[in-house]
């Protein structure tokens, strides 16, 4: 009765309000390391008539690295003395960390219930996986929301790095971006210790058995199942500057045709296993197992694979990864670093206001 006497502007307001309350329980968030399928998930289940996406929004990282939990290395302030600061004023709080949480939610929420509002579905994905190296603010952030933790075999991922990004080069891309050693103890730990509910969907079984996998997801969501999830490709997706820009566009569903592409690169190349090897003995056992693949059973692949390195086609993403990493090296030595400096302080100079 009370709001059928408000005037029309005040039942708008209203009205709006009601609609930007955001619950924890209407955020999902795909828990998984680059190269592991994550952009093929996050279509399918975005795919949902209930569900809205967008590409890896960034939005949970930079809040963890503010100074209360951690900082960043380098910032154009004083980042250390901002720390501290920031501390001992959260000592103030009248509830400490929990009221720092909550401003903190306020941020991440409103951009959630804004976008989500405006697309007129009842749920947002959230995929980026840089979360996966802060899970456990994440989850101190959202212990409500819903997760689903995505893995994948870990050679496979190291190949898929190698030649998605350094042309093949193993050397270059575990130096540069070891992903599987960044990503499988953080990730591992969080399977282990369950800190939230989540359901793990491993890639291998996600492109095998689709419907399966995504019932079991729809379950944990809460969901009823949409059998057309499983044809993401029919649907128009928000596509920019991050996630997948090679694979998933090629396909309207799951297909498991990179599934072993790794075992006859490595069987064909002595120093790129040697490379495999290392890399997998750096990892912890239990992790390994929690992830979905028993330490002792990694390399079993290879005992029926055939000897053939993987050919890297040319594209124009590959070709300006390549070109940006070839003008990266030594930039801060060489006579190309010094020009762009110089150039960089023109533009500088220029550009002042």
């Amino acid at each position: 009765m009370q709001y059928l006497g408000m005037s029309s502007i005040v039942r708008q307001k209203y009205v709006t309000c009601f609609l930007t309350m955001l619950n924890q329980e209407n955020l999902i968030f795909i828990i998984g390391s680059p190269r592991s399928g994550s952009t093929l998930l996050q279509r399918m289940v975005g795919s949902h008539s209930k569900i809205f996406t967008h590409p890896e929004p960034h939005l949970i990282t930079p809040l963890f690295y503010l100074g209360y939990y951690t900082n960043v290395d380098k910032a154009p302030y004083d980042h250390i003395n901002a720390a501290q600061a920031l501390r001992e004023f959260c000592e103030e709080l009248p509830n400490g960390e929990n009221d720092y949480l909550e401003a903190l939610r306020a941020y991440a929420s409103t951009l959630y219930e804004k976008v989500l509002n405006a697309s007129g579905k009842e749920f947002f994905l959230d995929k980026t996986p840089a979360y996966a190296l802060v899970l456990p603010f994440l989850t101190k952030l959202y212990p409500q929301a819903k997760y689903i933790v995505l893995t994948r075999h870990p050679l496979a991922i190291l190949h898929s790095v190698a030649h998605s990004f350094f042309a093949g080069d193993y050397k270059t891309a575990v130096e540069t971006n070891p992903i599987i050693q960044r990503y499988i103890p953080a990730i591992g730990a969080f399977i282990h210790e369950r800190p939230v509910p989540f359901v793990h969907i491993r890639y291998e079984d996600l492109v095998n058995e689709p419907e399966k996998q995504m019932q079991h997801i729809c379950e944990h969501l809460r969901l009823s199942y949409e059998p057309e999830t499983i044809t993401y490709g029919q649907y128009k997706h928000i596509s920019k500057s991050y996630g997948d820009p090679m694979s998933v566009e090629k396909h309207q569903r799951p297909v498991g045709d990179s599934i072993e592409k790794w075992v006859p690169d490595l069987l064909a190349r002595p120093k790129v296993m040697a490379i495999a090897r290392r890399s997998i003995a750096s990892l912890d056992e239990d992790h390994l197992a929690a992830w979905g693949y028993p330490k002792e059973e990694i390399f079993a692949a290879l005992s029926s694979g055939r000897a053939s390195p993987t050919q890297t086609p040319l594209n124009i993403y590959r070709i300006k990864r390549q070109v940006l990493l070839h003008l990266r090296k030594n930039i801060h030595k060489n006579l190309f670093g010094k020009l762009i400096k110089k150039i960089r302080y023109y533009c500088d100079v220029l550009l002042r206001t």
